[in-house]
């Protein structure tokens, strides 16, 4: 059973940073290209970093550009998402996803296999 547990959301003032981990289980992870959506209530769950199964190859939706970083731990099996300089319109739950890839600059999962999310807030 593959299971997926994101962390480290927390309210935050715009300007601020954090840093999201997603640990998984239950697969063979080198083996998957993984990557983060995010999701706001009435909007579609979107993809906002792509990370390849062995780190050297990476995507970033535009809005998150210059603002985000993904990286991955194999030895952990865990992917993280720094990011930095957050802004009110980052808030969302965030998830992790697994067998991600890119096309024409929209990103897709290929396994629905989801955690519970984190939640992250961005208010002054």
């Amino acid at each position: 059973q593959v299971e997926a547990v994101e962390s480290g959301g927390a309210s935050v003032r715009p300007g601020g940073s954090l840093r999201l981990s997603c640990t998984i289980s239950g697969l063979n992870f080198v083996d998957y290209a993984m990557g983060w959506f995010r999701e706001v209530p009435g909007k579609a769950r979107e993809g906002v970093a792509y990370i390849n199964f062995n780190g050297d190859s990476t995507y970033y939706a535009k809005d998150v550009r210059g603002r985000f970083t993904i990286s991955r731990d194999n030895a952990k099996d865990t992917v993280y998402l720094q990011m930095n300089s957050l802004k009110p319109e980052d808030t969302a739950m965030y998830y992790c996803a697994i067998d991600v890839t890119v096309l024409a600059g929209t990103m897709y999962y290929g396994r629905d296999s989801w955690g519970k999310g984190t939640l992250v807030t961005v208010s002054s």
